[in-house]
């Protein structure tokens, strides 16, 4: 089969639903990508044939191969250990686990068999952070995409990484320094498909209501419970006070907005005092972007939000580049 000789690294972002590939070329431009649903849960006990399979797909055959996510959890292909805040960022590329069925072809064997590939392969480590009280928190794939940042210029203040598992990271020269994540994108599918909230709520295809976004995002700060405030979605619809079709969006108003306010009224945390430059800086899709920086609006803040493709191939780039395996 011919291969696209142009591709010199490829970097993968394996989630736990969803994965997608960079290609890219010795200079770092990305030359090919390929997306799918073969996530970490999908590839349970056949990680190799998998990866094998992506790259056969995109013609590729690199000269290493770079993953990053939940392909290193528990979930994952192997589990790979969390470094913690005395990690910077670039110094991720002297943490990069082997994976070591993949990089050590047996005597005799087809190297370019499923079990076997040709080139290392190796997974980025994800972060264990310690808030002051010892609470541990961590994160698995973001650490890449915020790498990249650092490398596109971007390595002072609170960055937001919003997605299943929102995460909210301070970094400092290119160090971790805090850690927060919010579980705010997994609520607003649970709630929305299960329980009593979903048999309240209209159907996602239903109009997108900005007031009722806007009085979620409001409501999210008013010194009340979160459990509390979410049954008020519920009592807002079964009293007339607000349609079913608005539900889903008044929802996604106040999980966002508790988790923008819960931030922002904590002084110990850095990002009230960030929040006097009213700017935080956002990496994620862009339909997700457009949600925060409305909920920011509406408290007087903005996010800039940064191009999180570029951001993971920026990573992948330096991580190819400068990589010593653990």
């Amino acid at each position: 089969m011919t291969h696209n000789a142009a591709i010199s690294v490829v970097g993968v972002d394996w989630g736990t639903t969803h994965r997608r590939a960079y290609g890219l070329n010795k200079d770092g431009q990305c030359v090919a990508e390929y997306s799918d649903d073969e996530g970490a849960l999908a590839c349970k006990g056949r990680f190799p044939q998998a990866l094998q399979a992506m790259l056969q797909s995109m013609q590729a055959k690199p000269r290493c191969v770079i993953l990053s996510g939940m392909v290193g959890s528990a979930l994952g292909w192997q589990v790979v250990p969390y470094v913690d805040g005395n990690v910077t960022l670039p110094e991720l590329a002297s943490h990069l686990a082997p994976v070591v069925e993949a990089s050590r072809p047996e005597p005799g064997t087809d190297a370019g068999s499923a079990q076997n590939l040709p080139m290392p392969v190796t997974i980025v480590p994800g972060y264990c952070v310690r808030a002051a009280a010892g609470q541990p928190d961590v994160m698995r794939g973001e650490e890449t995409q915020l790498l990249g940042a650092h490398c596109l210029g971007h390595s002072d203040g609170w960055f937001v990484l919003p997605g299943t598992h929102s995460k909210w990271v301070e970094l400092r020269a290119g160090k971790v320094l805090q850690l927060r994540t919010y579980m705010t994108g997994e609520l607003f599918d649970l709630l929305g498909h299960h329980g009593t909230l979903a048999a309240a709520a209209g159907s996602a295809e239903a109009p997108w209501d900005e007031t009722a976004f806007s009085q979620g995002v409001l409501a999210g700060g008013d010194g009340r419970t979160l459990s509390h405030q979410l049954f008020g979605c519920r009592a807002r619809v079964v009293s007339g006070d607000m349609a079913a079709s608005s539900s889903r969006a008044y929802l996604s108003g106040l999980l966002i907005g508790t988790e923008l306010q819960d931030v922002l009224r904590e002084p110990a945390n850095g990002a009230s005092r960030a929040a006097q430059g009213g700017t935080f800086k956002l990496i994620g899709s862009q339909a997700l972007a457009t949600l925060y920086q409305a909920a920011a609006a509406i408290l007087g803040l903005q996010f800039e939000v940064l191009d999180a493709r570029a951001a993971f191939i920026a990573a992948t780039h330096y991580l190819s580049s400068h990589r010593i395996s653990a």
